[in-house]
């Protein structure tokens, strides 16, 4: 370590335990540090090998320093002689502190990870407690419990709940000033906090620097979740308000297949241009809280399976058709919902689509004739001709459209939020799960009914937006708290 690896006016924490008890992954996810080159997680034994200095920096100033450090290797034989330097006495720091400045030849790894602790850290101490509690981890325990500090366990379970945990708890309830459960492949921001806050329990002479800390945190998170709404918001107007177009001369309206061609063409187009307007609102996130590992999968084509009559839409994904009615109403789209009324469930809203569709399938070339246009009913699109000999296609105009859309954003944003940075595996964001919007109570419903229709209109409501802004982060904290 370099010469100012200590700093007495900043408060430390050395992270401790056994070899691949997730010490590493530990700090990771309390940092969110998911990059290598900064924390190298890894299931190989002893990857960590040198105490690694981890500073906590807000508004350039350093305000806490924690250590990452190398896994105990030889408690027993360290404790051994630790009590023999002890004598007839019971250990301390004092001898503790011998051990470190005398060992170091014998006790390599012991006496890297104690260093920080003879200087005056405290002690977060990583354990599985999934594993029997044998004589070495004892061990680990004693030397701890003898050096003084102030000392934290954390329990990081890596496998399911078993008979091992009580044990574990009792024994280190002797030794520790607080034992907490912490899983460093699954906490979360609330996690990530509380255990900063445990760190005020056993450390009340830092208290100011550790409250600073916390309060940074807590404004930065707000601060987060307002970029993300804000990035959800471009999304969605974007998305809704998406159109592609090509112009048609006279022999593209004479052959049919090669009107066709370019029907199909826009079609790939609309698509790809909604799948890159995810891919960016997925990147704004995933750089907002800081992951450089997940992969967002965007499919170009996954939108065109939004159909009302597919069962599976709807049970995961958007309004249920009575929803859809009552917020269609509210935003003018009232005409076609007497069909549903009358039909029953199995109609699966198809009267909805109709009366959607109904007023607007297509629009006039100017000086022709009315183009015949394929309509696909439930995830189809409305076709126009535009100004002179223009083909438009977009946006759907299955009502569900924009409630599903924001629910599979919805979703993979709380994706982000359970995933942990001390995991490396490189999955895909989970799509899993059903959806939020059918929760939304009916102000915020119809609120965002009246926006999502102005957008599909091609002109956004200005007005709304700031309204619309305060609901979607609302509906953001809610993901949070889910």
């Amino acid at each position: 370590m370099s010469d100012d690896w200590w700093n007495d006016d900043v408060p430390a924490f050395v992270v401790v335990g056994r070899v691949n008890a997730g010490k590493t992954a530990t700090l990771a996810t309390l940092l969110e540090v998911d990059d290598d080159a900064v924390l190298r997680v890894s299931a190989t034994p002893g990857e960590t090998t040198e105490v690694q200095p981890l500073p906590v920096i807000y508004d350039d100033e350093e305000w806490i320093r924690f250590f990452d450090s190398p896994g105990f290797q030889q408690p027993v034989e360290a404790m051994r002689e630790i009590e023999r330097m002890a004598g007839d006495g019971t250990p301390g720091p004092d001898e503790v502190r011998r051990f470190v400045e005398e060992c170091r030849d014998d006790y390599p790894d012991e006496v890297r990870l104690l260093e920080p602790i003879v200087k005056g850290a405290g002690i977060l101490y990583v354990v599985d407690p999934c594993k029997p509690l044998r004589d070495s981890f004892v061990a680990e325990i004693e030397i701890l419990r003898w050096s003084g500090r102030p000392r934290l366990a954390l329990l990081n379970p890596q496998g399911p709940p078993n008979e091992h945990e009580e044990a574990w708890r009792e024994r280190l309830g002797t030794s520790f000033n607080l034992v907490r459960t912490f899983d460093a492949h699954e906490a979360k921001y609330d996690e990530r906090r509380k255990l900063l806050l445990s760190l005020l329990q056993i450390e009340e002479r830092h208290a100011g620097r550790i409250e600073h800390v916390i309060e940074a945190m807590e404004r930065e998170w707000d601060q987060r979740r307002e970029d993300a709404a804000e990035a959800l918001v471009d999304f969605l107007e974007k998305s809704l308000t998406l159109r592609t177009r090509e112009g048609l001369d006279e022999r593209d309206q004479g052959v049919p297949t090669r009107r066709e061609r370019k029907e199909e063409a826009l079609i790939a187009e609309y698509y790809g241009k909604l799948a890159k307007f995810e891919a960016a609102c997925l990147d704004r996130w995933l750089d907002t809280y800081r992951h450089h590992l997940i992969a967002a999968d965007i499919d170009p084509a996954a939108h065109r399976g939004l159909d009302l009559a597919t069962e599976e839409t709807w049970r995961r994904w958007g309004l249920n058709r009575w929803q859809l009615i009552a917020a269609g109403a509210v935003a003018g789209g009232a005409a076609g919902a007497a069909f549903d009324l009358g039909v029953g469930v199995h109609s699966l809203g198809a009267g909805t689509v109709i009366g959607a569709l109904g007023g607007g399938t297509a629009a006039f070339l100017k000086g022709g004739k009315l183009p015949e246009l394929k309509i696909k009913l439930g995830g189809g699109l409305k076709w126009n001709a535009g100004d002179g000999e223009t083909l438009v296609v977009g946006p759907p105009k299955n009502p569900n459209f924009p409630w599903v859309l924001l629910d599979s954003m919805l979703v993979r944003y709380r994706s982000i939020l359970a995933r942990a940075h001390g995991r490396r595996d490189l999955s895909p964001l989970d799509e899993g799960g059903d959806g939020f919007a059918r929760g939304f109570d009916s102000g915020r419903r119809s609120l965002l009914q009246k926006w999502f229709s102005s957008c599909l209109k091609g002109s956004p409501d200005r007005g709304r937006e700031p309204e619309v802004f305060a609901e979607l982060l609302e509906c953001l904290e809610e993901v949070e708290e889910a």
